[in-house]
């Protein structure tokens, strides 16, 4: 006897049965034959009602736990299509009244994602062959699943993948039944994972498709690796779809039918089966060949047949214990990436802190620096002017000083006039002196000769006599040349002594101009370069302050100058004439040195001054050649 919930589960399929034998959208049953795993006789689905999928419906739970086996056989070769769609929703446990009860509320709600599911919807059913020949009808209801879901789970992530997984359950049951088994396959089966916007699911199974190509076919991967071809490049949409954007669909249908029974394995197991086919084809291929090659002419190849695909399949040595340590590398590689990433999340934080301290560090030194230079800026400006107005003092002190040295001062001059009239006088005695002699020789000559004429002296007194005048003779010669002597040797002293004083204050006065000239072009490149780093005032204002500088300058210079000239006597101002100062020879005009008249176009006063002292150093040489 049958327990109520048995009978509960035969009225649901039957009740199931009438719905796709009254749906015109679902598939109708293609005559074939199976094989019951319980019986050697062979069913005929067009003939007899209870074959072998209605006896494994009909006693599902037997099936589901004491036949595994010989389920996943009879799956593997593939599903009825008329039991197709009740086989899915019991494979994946997806009778549930609540949900269907809930599908149509959630309708009335909103999805933020409406427009990209139009969209997607629009051009997926434009270009894919899946879904060529529907009518608009299956497009709404294949939108009414897509929102609901979203709506139904506010933490999933919309994947243009999912509209070829839903319209493929519209193509098999009703829109509620539908509805509920795509909530089923995204929360049990690892579809939800594989939608993540990171796609670590999806990374894990590329990764792990990746190895198993390196394990069966080396030299595919080889090419691959040479070709540079990522293995995400094919097998993203192979996992994402479950083939069914690449598969025909009948072929697409015998792939689902495994898929719902025994997971992601077989998108493994048809994936190497797909490449290790194509082999030899691919050898031959770049990298765009065989990206064109996978995605067309060897899915409709291969499609042909889909039970030789699925055979060859599971001839594949798949193992789930070396499936799971490619997935425990692939993890432990991501976290050492995600452990990579903080650490450079983590310094790229601690670098915007440090950017964002070093500005306002900068920020606040530059005020300071800009404050500081201010300072600096105006201290040179002072300092310059100070400077300026020293240099000037300094000029007027040399302009005034070069006037007053040819000129001594009145003690001096009354003692070198002293001594000249001294030294004339003393000429004068000598000269006199000379002369008397020189009458007194003459005299005695003349008596000599008269003595000489008249007498009879002997030899000998007249030689004495010559000797003794030629002895007079010579001491008055050597008077004159030791008087002459004497007065060269006296302007020789006072000239070299003119000259000394001269030469040594030309020699001071010309070092502490360029001292001073060197002071100034130092501190005129410094104001230079701190105005050129930061510019307090406008250059306007500082001609206007140095012209007004130079002015009352040059009005303190002229001033000076004037009490200068008025406050000298004339015998202290003597003017003489530089060529009748070379000319002259008298030892009068020798006591003074060469002073002209100054110039006020003269820009450097030391070189008026080279010049006086050059001028003073030709009028002593002169006399001395003439001495």
């Amino acid at each position: 006897m049958q327990c109520p919930d048995e009978e509960q589960l035969l009225a649901k399929l039957e009740e199931q049965n009438r719905l796709l034998e009254t749906d015109s959208k679902s598939l109708r049953s293609i005559n074939g034959s199976q094989r019951s795993p319980c019986s050697s006789r062979v069913f005929s689905f067009g003939e007899d009602p209870s074959s072998a999928w209605g006896c494994i419906v009909k006693n599902w739970e037997e099936w589901s736990t004491k036949k595994i086996k010989q389920l996943r056989e009879m799956i593997r070769k593939g599903i009825h299509p008329q039991y197709r769609a009740m086989v899915w929703r019991l494979l994946c446990n997806a009778y549930s009244r609540t949900t269907e009860l809930q599908y149509s509320q959630l309708l009335l709600k909103t999805c933020p994602c409406e427009k990209m599911i139009q969209r997607d919807l629009d051009r997926v059913f434009t270009l894919h062959p899946l879904f060529q020949g529907q009518d608009g009808g299956v497009k709404e209801r294949l939108f009414h699943i897509l929102k609901a879901y979203l709506v139904l789970d506010q933490e999933a992530v919309y994947n243009q993948a999912s509209v070829f997984i839903a319209g493929l359950l519209l193509m098999q049951m009703p829109e509620e039944n539908a509805f509920c088994v795509f909530v089923r396959l995204m929360q049990d089966f690892h579809l939800r994972e594989l939608y993540r916007p990171r796609a670590v699911e999806l990374g894990c199974c590329v990764y792990q498709l990746e190895k198993l190509i390196q394990e069966f076919l080396p030299e595919l991967h080889s090419h691959f690796r040479t070709q540079a071809l990522e293995t995400s490049m094919i097998s993203s949409a192979w996992f994402l779809t479950v083939f069914l954007s690449c598969l025909p669909l009948p072929s697409a249908c015998r792939v689902f039918d495994v898929f719902m029974c025994e997971g992601l394995e077989v998108v493994f197991r048809v994936g190497i089966t797909v490449l290790q086919m194509t082999q030899a084809e691919l050898m031959n291929l770049d990298l765009e060949g065989m990206v064109q090659f996978l995605e067309k002419t060897a899915m409709q190849r291969l499609a042909q047949d889909p039970d030789v695909l699925i055979a060859k399949a599971y001839q594949i040595k798949y193992s789930s214990k070396r499936m799971k340590k490619l997935e425990k590398e692939y993890t432990a590689i991501k976290m050492k990436e995600k452990e990579e990433e903080e650490e450079i999340k983590k310094l790229h934080a601690e670098n915007q802190g440090l950017r964002k301290k070093l500005d306002f560090l900068e920020k606040r030194y530059s005020e300071d620096l800009v404050w500081q230079l201010g300072q600096e800026v105006t201290q040179t400006r002072r300092r310059e002017v100070e400077n300026q107005h020293v240099l000037k003092q300094m000029q007027i002190r040399i302009l005034l000083e070069e006037e007053s040295v040819p000129v001594p001062d009145e003690i001096s001059l009354q003692h070198l006039q002293e001594q000249l009239l001294s030294g004339r006088l003393r000429e004068e005695e000598a000269l006199n002196g000379f002369r008397e002699l020189k009458q007194h020789i003459k005299d005695l000559e003349e008596k000599w000769q008269q003595q000489k004429g008249g007498s009879t002296s002997s030899g000998l007194q007249e030689a004495v006599m010559s000797a003794r005048l030629r002895e007079a003779l010579a001491r008055v010669q050597l008077g004159q040349s030791r008087h002459k002597l004497l007065q060269l040797q006296l302007q020789n002293q006072i000239r070299g002594n003119q000259l000394k004083r001269l030469t040594a204050l030309a020699r001071g006065q010309g070092e502490l101009l360029r001292s001073l000239a060197t002071q100034n072009r130092s501190l005129r490149s410094l104001l230079q370069q701190v105005t050129k780093e930061e510019p307090c005032k406008s250059p306007e204002e500082d001609w206007a302050k140095d012209k007004t500088s130079t002015v009352e300058l040059q009005d303190h210079v002229d001033h000076l100058r004037v009490q200068g000239c008025d406050g000298q006597p004339d015998s202290q101002l003597p003017h003489q004439n530089p060529k009748s100062s070379e000319t002259d020879n008298s030892p009068e005009n020798g006591e003074h040195c060469l002073q002209e008249p100054h110039n006020d176009s003269e820009p450097f006063p030391a070189e008026r001054g080279r010049q006086t002292v050059s001028a003073a150093t030709h009028r002593i040489a002169g006399q001395k050649t003439e001495a």
